[in-house]
């Protein structure tokens, strides 16, 4: 779980910087970029997910 949870990490911080790269080189495919957050949107919520059941919340 921890080494799925290192991957996806890096796959949205590798979106992160292409859809950066788009938008600041003036593209104007907003298909492709809309597509990419898209992309980077769902692995923020399954990281989110593995992150939750890897550290539990602990009631005081």
């Amino acid at each position: 779980m921890r080494k799925r949870l290192e991957v996806l990490k890096i796959e949205h911080r590798d979106l992160d910087a292409a859809i950066d790269a788009l938008t600041g080189a003036g593209s104007n495919d907003q298909l492709q970029i809309a597509r990419l957050k898209k992309r980077k949107l769902k692995l923020k919520d399954q990281i989110a997910m593995i992150e939750d059941y890897l550290i539990p919340d602990i009631i005081a």
